[in-house]
């Protein structure tokens, strides 16, 4: 094993996916396992309102089933078939095989053939970058299990894009993570990651079986089944010693194969979408706003957000590096012929003069100041939240949020908010931003003890405890501490995942001795 090979095998021993835990629920291992067949259907439902999806299917659909019966074959048909796929991926047949390839062949029939129909999108462009890098091409259809090829897939854990990457995961394979761009939502680059990480994968175990359960549910999982086995390496073997979701995981990847090789046998009509089919890639070196290309172009502001699906708030940030945008291949030549009018167009609206981005929230709306009232600007501290700012100026988060363009509740250390206060009374509130935290609280009669002080539980003698910083996330918790997952936190501390972390927050990392 090369040196690079031991390092990365060292990190993902440290790491765990995760994504195997998301939703479990006591049961059985037939399809009525929820996790996994829900998060599925849930990917392939979002699939469907993709604007490329919805505006530009051939096949013509009357919402009604062309054949009069659904075809359903007995075991020793699907035996035989499957023994027929060239396929170096052993694809093992039982009834749980059998249970998902009905989920695809007859319980979503109308969906899966859209499914069908995107993947001539996508899977050549998948194979050339997974033959690149000697991987077997027929785990792309790991991609069907993933996220039913969907790049805006996210689950509940926040594994996002169509190989539904965890951050941590993400940053380790090189992909752009940031305000601006989320890479692991880019079909093209997430799959050259992915290629790299089922690569590194196979390097630890040498079975491209134990490869996908391991792209699951984290190689920490399946080292753990391995070793709870006795050393077994056979998947079928540790198979019990696994998460549920990861034992419907590989028998879900054996019927998508079936399903993708047959699906003519079962009256599958796959419907082709045209627009992705017909693209064009063009690289850009300064920023662009994707409403720049959509009023010049007269291109649908929708399909270019389904086409690029990487910009997070349609701002291409291009400036100093180079970024891609996919365009609909008839307007390639009108793109290079209008380019300069394209990045001149509105450019004051979304840019500074130097062609640096004036707000990346203008991508949406640019909230107008209201009527009768003082402006005041707050700096975000350490430790503070929108709950505590709205009270120390007596207004409510959500105008907070509306007056700063601010999805969600995230605010960053050093950021300039927009505070607006009765007319006549900013005098009252101006020295806020200069107060200690212990002041402001103290004015408005409530507990001065700052939040990264507060401990949220006893501590137990028995367990090794983390104590939280502002900012820290379970991977980079994870990291301090040799043999720990994300996962394993997780667990010791009943979360569901990451966002329930707050600062000052003590816990668990892992049993003492």
């Amino acid at each position: 094993m090369t040196r690079k090979i031991l390092i990365i095998a060292i990190l993902l021993s440290l790491f765990n996916l995760s994504k195997a835990n998301d939703n479990i629920v006591p049961g059985n291992d037939s399809i009525q396992s929820y996790s996994l067949k829900a998060r599925f259907e849930t990917n392939l439902d979002s699939l469907i309102n993709l604007w490329y999806v919805k505006n530009a299917i051939k096949t013509d659909y009357t919402g009604k089933d062309s054949l009069s019966y659904i075809p359903e074959f007995p075991d020793s048909v699907y035996i035989e078939r499957l023994q027929d796929i060239p396929s170096i991926i052993d694809l093992s047949y039982n009834k749980i095989v059998r249970n998902y390839i009905h989920v695809y062949t007859k319980q979503r029939r109308e969906s899966v053939e859209t499914m069908i129909g995107v993947a001539d999108y996508y899977f050549p462009k998948i194979e050339e970058i997974f033959e690149s890098y000697g991987i077997p091409t027929e785990l792309k259809y790991m991609a069907v299990i993933e996220s039913a090829l969907n790049p805006r897939a996210v689950s509940r854990v926040g594994a996002t894009g169509m190989w539904q990457f965890m951050y941590g995961t993400a940053r380790m394979y090189d992909l752009t993570v940031n305000s601006y761009v989320d890479e692991r939502r880019d079909p093209i680059k997430s799959a050259h990651a992915a290629a790299l990480f089922m690569k590194d994968l196979y390097a630890m175990f040498n079975d491209w079986t134990l490869v996908i359960a391991a792209y699951n549910c984290g190689p920490g999982n399946v080292n753990k089944a391995i070793r709870r086995s006795g050393g077994n390496r056979d998947f079928w073997k540790i198979y019990y010693r696994l998460p549920r979701e990861t034992r419907g995981y590989v028998p879900a990847y054996i019927a998508a194969t079936y399903t993708f090789n047959y699906y003519k046998e079962h009256g599958l009509n796959p419907r082709f979408p045209e627009i992705p089919i017909a693209t064009d890639t063009i690289m850009l070196s300064d920023n662009l706003h994707l409403k720049q290309v959509s009023e010049v172009l007269d291109i649908p502001l929708k399909a270019l957000r389904d086409l690029n699906p990487q910009y997070k708030i349609d701002i291409v940030p291009a400036k100093g590096t180079n970024f891609p945008l996919t365009i609909p291949m008839e307007f390639t030549g009108k793109f290079i012929d209008l380019q300069d009018s394209i990045l001149a167009y509105k450019d004051s609206i979304y840019f500074n003069a130097d062609n640096t981005i004036r707000n990346p929230q203008h991508s949406y709306y640019v909230p107008q100041p209201p009527t009768n009232r003082d402006k005041l600007i707050y700096t975000v501290k350490s430790g503070d939240n929108l709950g505590f700012i709205s009270e120390w100026y007596n207004v409510r988060t959500s105008d907070i949020r509306y007056w700063n363009n601010i999805r969600g509740n995230m605010i960053r250390v050093g950021q300039k908010l927009n505070i607006y206060v009765p007319k006549g009374s900013a005098s009252k509130y101006a020295d806020i931003n200069n107060l200690t935290f212990e002041q402001k609280q103290k004015r408005i009669g409530k507990n001065t003890t700052r939040p990264d002080e507060i401990n949220s539980e006893p501590l137990d003698d028995n367990y090794v405890y983390y104590k939280v910083r502002y900012g820290d996330t379970l991977w980079e918790i994870a990291k301090k501490y040799s043999g720990v997952t994300e996962n394993d936190i997780m667990q010791l501390n009943n979360m569901n995942s990451g966002k329930s972390l707050k600062a000052g927050q003590y816990i668990k990392i892992k049993p003492k001795g």
